[in-house]
């Protein structure tokens, strides 16, 4: 059995309770908590200052919840094999224990440097599944059994007590400390293990009777959507308990209720499905999956049409309300984000790199595994998936018919009658400096039709569909590449399936 002092490294597994590696050290000896803040992190273009407020708050409550069971977190900026070596030199541990993460080319960069840091130390170093996404998978097949029987394990309880080490804790850095702008925004919700807790207990409770009715307007997203996501995303709750207290609550479920919490369990399944396609090929966070349709937008990109998507200035309402609410809060519903992405690539032909990039530091529920997947669907560059167009006026007219939402977020229309909101443009003298639509719907979605069609109908495109369903296709959805080859899907408006 190991001795001495063990360093568990927390990443995003920000809890106390179904931690393993926490856990496991505990039962072996004396555990120096650790968490890295790490500069290149920080100075990544997927980060903003956003993030560090919500993790900020999580890394509090870890350290609270951690300093009550004897050892306190311990904090260091500084990138992670130096600051690994630091600590080996002054403590002379000889383990590490960690969750597996499935993370930004950074962090995965990172990963294999401190393994290779470990080998070359004489460290040893275990990494434990973090959620039902499988490291080194060798076949989608069999991949919804995996998550299944993950999902069905007991609960890791969180440790009674930590032998405490002789250690200087570290201050919680501020925003000014790190060089990060804190602007004071009203983000939709706290980090903390406590208030992940507080919200699962809130959804399953009360607020998710109507989530399958409620997830898709952002009118009734923000009380109706589980808004789970950052809490998974950083790891101040684990899928595990999600999972398992959803399937308890569904054991009672009636009526809307039952309906309502299948449909948020699909979702749990997608969530890891989308984590494990960048697990299994890291670089889709850089590259389209279809190399085949490489050069298809990245040189018509216009720095003027990005700014104007960016600032919620393209002069269709929803679109820019909800880039102007993820800009204040942090979060908006999965409708809202697949229609901001597919206005992005679609209407303004954008190359999806820069758009995802830009929401990835206003998600404050990034994850990277999600996020490039979805970019990618969103912008039709799978090449499995149908191609989704949304009608940025037809979404007013079915998620926000009055404009209640648009108006909170864009008062220049405050004065344009319901009856034209999803068409401001017909009300000139009304706009109060609101821009007219930088690009006609009709007319951007005619031309990327056209262009994108010859891309699709390219042989060496329809072979490689073929790999990239082997490869990262679900296995419950029966789509099979082979049956694409007999005709171009036509571009149609849809929801993709993404946790809510």
């Amino acid at each position: 059995m190991d001795s001495g002092i063990q360093v568990v490294w927390f990443k995003r597994d920000l809890r106390i309770h179904d931690h393993a590696p926490l856990a496991a050290a505990a039962a072996r000896g004396p555990v120096l908590p650790l968490y890295l803040v790490e500069p290149s992190l920080l100075a990544a273009p997927d980060f903003h200052s956003a993030h560090w407020t919500f993790l900020r708050s999580s890394l509090a409550e870890l350290s609270e919840a951690l300093a009550r069971r004897g050892q306190p977190l311990v904090i260091r900026v500084g990138e992670a094999p130096e600051v690994f070596e630091t600590l080996r030199r002054q403590f002379a541990f000889t383990k590490i224990w960690a969750h597996e993460e499935t993370g930004n080319g950074l962090t995965y960069a990172r990963d294999r440097a401190v393994r290779r840091w470990a080998r070359a130390s004489g460290v040893a170093m275990e990494e434990m599944p973090a959620n039902g996404v499988v490291r080194r998978l060798a076949s989608r097949n069999g991949w919804a059994r995996q998550w299944e029987e993950r999902m069905a394990r007991p609960l890791t309880p969180a440790p009674g007590r930590l032998a405490p080490v002789d250690v200087a804790p570290g201050g919680l850095p501020t925003h000014s400390e790190l060089g990060l702008n804190c602007d004071g925004r009203r983000l939709a919700q706290p980090g903390g293990e406590p208030a992940a807790l507080a919200t699962l207990d809130s959804f399953l409770t009360e607020r998710g009777a109507n989530y399958h009715r409620d997830l898709s307007s952002p009118l009734t997203a923000f009380d109706g959507c589980s808004r789970l996501s950052p809490h998974l995303a950083w790891g101040t709750l684990s899928t595990r308990q999600v999972v398992q207290r959803l399937r308890a609550r569904l054991l009672t479920a009636e009526g809307d209720w039952k309906r309502a919490l299948r449909a948020f369990d699909g979702r749990l399944h997608w969530r890891c499905h989308f984590m494990q396609k960048l697990e299994d090929e890291p670089e889709i966070e850089f590259r389209n999956f279809m190399r085949a349709y490489d050069g298809m937008r990245e040189n018509d990109f216009r720095p003027d049409h990005f700014a104007a998507w960016q600032n919620g200035l393209t002069g269709y309402p929803l679109v820019d309300a909800c880039m102007r609410c993820l800009e204040e809060t942090g979060w908006i519903n999965f409708r809202m984000r697949a229609m901001l992405m597919s206005f992005a690539a679609y209407h303004l032909w954008l190359h999806w790199r820069q758009p995802a990039l830009h929401l990835a530091r206003l998600f404050v529920d990034y994850e990277p595994g999600i996020h490039y997947s979805q970019a990618q669907m969103q912008s039709g560059t799978t090449g499995i998936n149908t191609l989704r167009i949304y009608s940025p006026t037809k979404q007013v007219l079915d998620q926000d018919p009055r404009g209640v939402f648009i108006r909170r977020w864009i008062p220049e229309l405050r004065d344009v009658p319901d009856a034209g909101i999803a068409m401001p443009w017909r009300y000139p003298a009304l706009l109060d400096g609101y821009p007219l639509p930088i690009v006609d719907h009709a007319t951007a979605v005619r031309q990327a039709r056209a262009r994108m069609t010859p891309y699709r109908r390219r042989p060496v495109a329809q072979d490689e569909a073929d790999g990239v369903q082997e490869k990262h296709g679900s296995r419950k959805s029966g789509l099979r590449s082979a049956a694409r080859r007999k005709s171009v899907p036509r571009p149609v408006e849809g929801q993709g399936n993404l946790f809510g």
